[in-house]
């Protein structure tokens, strides 16, 4: 069918409303593993990893829009304001760490994705679940975590007791704030954290094989295979959830995997940041032992479209209603493959899940109901799967 027009699908799905022809892959398939997977030429590292993945390959997304579609892939609805998984993680399950924050963001040094910090916000939740997120283009993670040379250990120590006399004070003169008690947590951690973040994000006291198994020393990297050694040390040490972020929403040429001008093009580029780091990450998991009660999860907004955007154009646009995440871990059958699409990739074939399956069975893995993990909030007990949401028991262990 490549070069052909595109018939018999309805309207076209794509953002920019440019359908073209049907363009095969730019990429060749070849099967992996022992289950025999199908992975593409462009992702070797990851390919190498198959028979510990949970292939899900019939997603379907509400819209065709990044910032509504990346804001429905993390708290379950298009519009903001609404908790993400990783605050209704913290809120339900809690912290296994009271140094370190339940909830951290490892943002792309390059830039924010599409909507930028209400991806990981707290939403209606608490404020202290919300996602701490670090500054992962500075050698200093969080700001303002070391006191100034200019104060002396004995004034800091003043500074802290006043500042806790007032807040405590203030607290009992308040007891229905929750706001304020929230924010009162968060500087409690924030106190805690001056210790405990520069030895969690100490990469440099890594041994050299781990450091290139992740591929520190690769240019093409750009920092993302520091976020995920990262991402390793801080759930070795009790953060609840880890939220690794590949791309930014603004550039010129694009640093995300928007290829829309020249699919190859974009692809090569970003996949040389992100197939090593994301491989060495599972395979590091695994071999401490942490791959056992750690869900891995990869996932995106939405896919790209089977037909080219434009007459002549090699790249593709938005597509939402057929696309692949994948898993591995706790819970989850290895080396399986569940959902397909129809013949051309534009609709789900077989076994359709929707963001709101995708977060029960997500909620499921790690022992959450997601019918019972509810906030009161305008008088509705609100939860990340909404009204909707069954759980995927094909792809359970």
């Amino acid at each position: 069918m490549h070069g052909k027009a595109l018939e018999g699908k309805g309207e076209n799905l794509g953002f920019f409303g440019q359908p073209g022809k049907l363009m095969k892959s730019v990429y060749p398939f070849r099967q992996h593993g022992a289950c025999g997977a199908w992975v593409s030429d462009l992702l070797p590292h990851l390919a190498g990893c198959v028979d510990d993945l949970c292939f899900i390959h019939s997603m379907y997304a509400k819209s065709n829009n990044h910032t509504p579609a990346t804001f429905q892939m993390n708290s379950g609805f298009t519009l903001n304001g609404f908790p993400c998984m990783g605050a209704w993680l913290s809120y339900g399950l809690g912290t296994e760490n009271e140094n370190l924050p339940a909830f951290v963001v490892l943002p792309d040094p390059r830039g924010l994705p599409a909507g930028g910090s209400i991806n990981w916000t707290s939403g209606f939740l608490p404020a202290n679940h919300q996602g701490v997120p670090f500054r992962t283009q500075s050698k200093e993670p969080v700001v303002d975590l070391h006191t100034p040379s200019s104060v002396s250990p004995a004034d800091r120590t003043a500074d802290l007791q006043l500042l806790d006399s007032l807040n405590r004070d203030f607290a009992a003169a308040h007891p229905g704030d929750q706001a304020f008690a929230a924010r009162l947590r968060s500087y409690e951690l924030a106190a805690r954290m001056q210790s405990s973040i520069p030895e969690a994000t100490d990469l440099d006291s890594e041994p050299e094989s781990i450091r290139r198994l992740y591929g520190l020393d690769q240019p093409a990297n750009k920092g993302f295979a520091r976020n995920c050694l990262m991402a390793r040390r801080l759930l070795e040490r009790g953060v609840r959830f880890v939220q690794i972020l590949n791309g930014g929403a603004f550039g010129s040429p694009r640093i995300n995997w928007d290829g829309h001008e020249n699919l190859r093009e974009n692809h090569d580029t970003q996949a040389a940041t992100m197939d090593q780091p994301v491989a060495a990450l599972i395979r590091d998991l695994k071999q401490r032992g942490l791959l056992e009660d750690t869900l891995f999860v990869w996932s995106t907004e939405f896919g790209r479209s089977p037909v080219t955007q434009g007459i002549d154009s090699p790249g593709r646009d938005h597509h939402p209603t057929a696309f692949t995440c994948f898993l591995a871990g706790a819970g989850v059958r290895p080396g399986h493959r569940y959902g397909a699409s129809d013949e051309l990739g534009y609709f789900v074939g077989e076994n359709k899940v929707t963001i709101p399956d995708f977060h029960a069975t997500l909620l499921h893995l790690l022992g959450v109901d997601h019918e019972k993990l509810t906030f009161y909030h305008n008088g509705i007990n609100r939860r990340l799967t909404d009204v909707h949401g069954e759980v995927i028991r094909g792809i359970l262990s």
